[in-house]
C-alpha cells in the first residue's frame, strides 16, 4: 500500500518533505533540525519515520503541551538536548498599565513584518504578560524589527526558559453525536448553529482545519484535527468514539474557552 493512501492528499507536499529530511539524515548520519511544526505536521512525522529504525525524532516547544514545536531528526546515536533545538524566549514589554494586548494582534504584527509563520512557536498570555517562543537565528531580527504593535510601541527582552509563563488556555471537553464526519455537519453540531450558517462560514473562507484554510463544505474531520472559526473561537476533535445504532458517531470534542 503507498504511504499517500495512509493521509489526505493536500498532505502530499510536506509528506514528501518529511521524506526527504528522513533520507537526508540516514544518508549523512548527522540531525537535522526543522522549523515549527503544529500538531498534524508532527503526526505525520512520527507515522513516517517511526521509531523502530535507525532514524528517531524529538520535538520541543518549551512548553510540555507547546501546539507547535520544532521537530529534531537524529540518528539512533545521538543523544538530543534541549540546546540542540535552538529555542529563544522572547518576552513582550508594553505599556501594560495603559493597553490589553490580544494574541491576534501579536500575531497580525508579526505577520505583518513577512515572518514566515514556521518561524516561531507559540504566543504565550498570562494575565498582562505576553511571551513569544522563537527560532533562535530568528531573535536578531525580530528584537530589531518588532517594535510595534498597532500604535502601542513595545520591546522585546530575551528570558531564560525557566521564567517561561503558563498560558491562560483551558478547554471545555464534550461528548454529542453527529450524523455525519463533513466539516459542515460537525460545525453545525460542535457550534449548536444551523447547516446552512455552517456552510457559510466554510464557503467565505472563515475556517480553518489544521491551520489551512478549508473551503470544502464536504471536508472530512478525523480525530486530532484543529477547527478554528473567525469570531467563534476554536475547537479540537479529540476522539471518534465508535458509532450509535442509528449509526451517528459518537464524538469527544472540546472549545477553547
Amino acid at each position: 500500500m503507498h504511504i499517500y493512501q495512509h493521509f489526505r492528499p493536500e498532505e502530499k507536499e510536506f509528506i514528501d518533505t518529511v521524506i526527504r529530511w528522513k533520507e537526508e539524515v540516514a544518508n549523512q548520519y548527522a540531525p537535522k533540525l526543522t522549523d515549527f511544526l503544529h500538531p498534524r505536521e508532527r503526526q505525520i512525522v512520527e507515522a513516517i519515520i517511526g521509531s523502530q529504525s535507525e532514524v528517531l525524532v524529538s520535538f520541543e516547544g518549551l512548553l510540555p503541551d507547546a501546539e507547535r514545536k520544532r521537530c529534531l531528526i537524529y540518528p539512533d546515536y545521538f543523544q538530543p538536548k534541549i540546546e540542540d533545538f535552538d529555542l529563544a524566549l522572547l518576552e513582550v514589554e508594553y505599556p501594560r498599565k495603559f493597553i490589553t494586548l490580544e494574541h491576534r494582534q501579536i500575531l497580525g504584527a508579526l505577520m505583518s513584518l513577512g515572518i514566515r509563520r514556521e518561524k516561531y512557536g507559540d504566543i504565550l498570555l498570562s494575565d498582562d504578560r505576553i511571551q513569544l517562543i522563537a527560532a533562535n537565528e530568528l531573535k536578531s531580527y525580530i528584537t530589531l524589527q518588532f517594535t510595534e504593535v498597532g500604535k502601542s510601541q513595545i520591546e522585546l527582552i530575551e528570558k531564560n526558559r525557566k521564567e517561561i509563563i503558563q498560558p491562560n488556555e483551558e478547554w471545555s471537553e464534550y461528548q454529542t453525536t453527529v450524523s455525519s464526519l463533513r466539516l459542515d455537519v460537525m460545525l453545525s453540531t460542535l457550534l449548536k448553529i444551523s447547516r446552512n450558517k455552517a456552510q457559510a462560514y466554510i464557503t467565505t473562507n472563515k475556517v480553518k482545519v489544521n491551520w489551512r484554510e478549508e473551503d470544502r463544505v464536504s471536508f472530512i474531520c478525523e480525530p486530532g484535527d484543529m477547527i478554528s472559526v473567525r469570531g467563534k473561537g476554536r475547537l479540537k476533535i479529540f476522539s471518534l468514539d465508535g458509532q450509535t445504532r442509528r449509526e451517528k458517531w459518537k464524538v469527544t470534542a472540546g472549545l477553547l474557552n
